[in-house]
């Protein structure tokens, strides 16, 4: 049996990138990891329990005092350049299942204004700033503005009142700011205010100008709608559709099953850290019961060729691709708290015990990763851009290899793809990670 598990860790990050301070120059001292273990360290008199983490080498990659000596599993260990620009979750994943981004920028809205006017008054609407500050009107209801929640210039924002517009005239709006907007995502946000948009509207970070949504009792009064409109990809060039045109079962949990695309994909979301663990363990073991024989398409079925172990090797047996993401940890980072934080990582560690138990097969792969930081310690409740982890089981291996430095998240993709037995050429980015044996 050939079965990959993607468990994605929510703003895990290893130390900052050397662009981490190009936003907030504080940023450059971010380490979500190594403060998270001093802080928790100090707060419980004792170390966070990690042995899976540990065991599969996660102090090779971040050296810390809690983590030493612990390696102890067949396994290949590395770090990961995020690839894209910022640091947010749905790029993250976008560009760790092989999307490219590379068209995708951190932009004010400001600095977009006359293109996003156009646009609009092209699609019928009538525009005008608000006040001179740079955001926008749209038919007197709607306000187009930064994203106030994010990091500055990731994300924008059409935001008006259930009561003036119906969601689908509010989507309308951000469908047609979408169509020529360069940042990652345009969301669509509809709820019930405590009065008139423009009196909750202020100045964010970076020098954006948005509504502060929290402020403007949309997220407590009810009827929250929310649409998010991700950059142009295609996804039929990501992991999840690649595996599902194969043959292969696809499973997406927790907040993968939100943001990523594929038709066919079993969808499991979730936010409690428990829910997502029994989900993914649950996945691991319907794979387990399944023919010898594999699925119908699978190209993985039959005798195992000398292609099959160039490529990574998937064997005789039905394989499978589980992409699951671990929320909790990255709300703790937002809350600044490093006692959910570390608590949250306690119980996936205790997680991944259960999946490298089960994943025992050769060819089988268990890789732990995350999409970006986010240090609870850091004074800011944002993501903080760092290299992220890249911890490999592979049951069949002998010891310990080292990963050279992965240039993209996208590089986890294709690792993902070559165990599979699936070509990564055929995804839009990333390069299948070498491996090279452990010096002596």
């Amino acid at each position: 049996m050939s079965r990959t598990v993607i468990v994605v860790i929510d703003g895990f990050g290893i130390g900052a990138m050397p662009d981490g301070g190009a936003l907030r120059p504080g940023d450059l001292r971010a380490d979500t990891c190594g403060h998270l273990l001093d802080h928790c360290r100090a707060a419980n008199g004792r170390p966070l329990r990690l042995p899976c983490l540990g065991a599969l080498g996660l102090g090779l990659v971040h050296p810390h005092p809690d983590l030493a000596d612990r390696t102890s599993l067949p396994a290949a260990v590395g770090r990961a350049a995020l690839g894209y620009p910022g640091a947010d979750t749905f790029a993250g994943h976008q560009t760790m299942m092989g999307a490219d981004f590379s068209k995708v920028v951190v932009a004010r809205l400001g600095e977009h204004l006359d293109e996003v006017s156009t646009a609009l008054r092209a699609a019928g609407h009538t525009v005008e700033p608000l006040d001179g500050r740079p955001l926008l009107v749209v038919d007197g209801r709607v306000l187009v503005h930064d994203n106030l929640e994010a990091d500055p210039g990731i994300n924008w924002n059409a935001s008006a009142r259930l009561e003036d517009l119906p969601f689908a005239r509010i989507l309308s709006v951000a469908r047609t700011v979408r169509s020529v907007a360069p940042v990652a995502r345009v969301i669509a946000v509809g709820g019930h205010a405590d009065g008139p948009l423009p009196s909750f509207v202020r100045e964010g970070d970076g020098g954006t100008v948005g509504l502060d949504t929290p402020a403007s009792g949309f997220y407590r009064n009810g009827g929250l709608e929310v649409r998010h409109l991700g950059a142009p990809l295609d996804h039929t060039r990501q992991l999840p559709d690649l595996a599902a045109r194969a043959g292969i079962p696809v499973t997406l949990i927790g907040k993968a099953a939100d943001i990523l695309a594929c038709d066919a994909a079993v969808r499991r979301p979730a936010v409690p850290t428990a829910d997502v663990l029994a989900h993914t363990i649950d996945a691991v073991r319907a794979t387990a019961r399944q023919s010898g024989a594999g699925t119908p398409g699978d190209a993985g079925a039959g005798p195992r060729t000398a292609a099959d172990s160039r490529r990574g090797g998937a064997g005789p047996g039905p394989r499978a691709l589980i992409v699951a993401n671990v929320q909790e940890t990255d709300l703790a980072g937002h809350q600044q708290d490093t006692a959910r934080y570390g608590a949250v990582l306690e119980e996936v560690d205790a997680g991944l015990g259960e999946l490298i138990a089960l994943l025992n097969s050769p060819g089988d792969r268990l890789i732990v990763t995350a999409d970006h930081g986010n240090d609870p310690t850091i004074g800011h409740a944002h993501h903080t851009r760092e290299f992220v982890p890249v911890l490999i089981h592979r049951p069949e291996a002998r010891g310990l290899e080292f990963l050279p430095d992965a240039h993209s998240l996208a590089d986890v993709g294709a690792t993902a793809a070559l165990a599979l037995g699936l070509d990564p050429a055929e995804l839009a980015n990333g390069a299948a990670l070498p491996t090279a044996p452990r010096a002596a």
